[in-house]
């Protein structure tokens, strides 16, 4: 079952591709902004060239918010610096990568972090998208208690004692 999410924040993406300075690969590829709004340009449009780095406007997606996250978005915004973590994942045909995800929640990003084969990485959040973050929160924010799970605790006499082995479990 899939949730849907409360609010979504259309945006579009930037990236870039840089020369390399290694004998195995000719480029290194990295998101580079996220862009309030959905521009008119066609996805993979470049947007300037110079000798050793290029930048292209990678398409469109939208930021999902949903309510169980909001401790995480809280805590973006609180940093000093939010940011949106942007996901390209590699992919087969015309270009080298498809727009895969942002999102608002740094552990999320993180997590795709795990795979070692996707682009993440995190870029300034704009204004516009922080207000509307910052208004998600303040409406869906409830804050939950933390509550310290105990363990239970070994029964010292059962520990290393065993009956017999049956024959079925040799």
């Amino acid at each position: 079952m899939t949730v849907a999410p409360l609010a979504s924040i259309p945006v579009g993406v930037v990236a870039e591709r840089r020369k390399a300075k290694s004998a195995w690969i000719d480029h290194v590829w990295r998101p580079l902004a996220v862009l309030d709004g959905i521009p008119a340009a066609a996805p993979w449009t470049m947007l300037s060239q110079d000798e050793d780095v290029a930048t292209f406007f990678v398409g469109t997606t939208t930021i999902d918010l949903y309510r169980s996250e909001t401790g995480h978005y809280r805590d973006n915004l609180a940093s000093g610096t939010p940011q949106i973590w942007l996901v390209l994942r590699p992919c087969e045909g015309e270009h080298p990568y498809e727009l895969f995800l942002a999102t608002a929640d740094p552990a999320e990003g993180e997590g795709y972090t795990e795979t070692g084969t996707d682009l993440v990485e995190p870029v300034p959040m704009p204004e516009a998208i922080r207000a509307a973050i910052e208004d998600f929160v303040a409406e869906h924010h409830v804050e939950r208690p933390f509550f310290k799970r105990k363990r239970d605790r070994a029964n010292p006499d059962a520990l290393g004692r065993r009956g017999p082995a049956r024959e079925d479990e040799r």
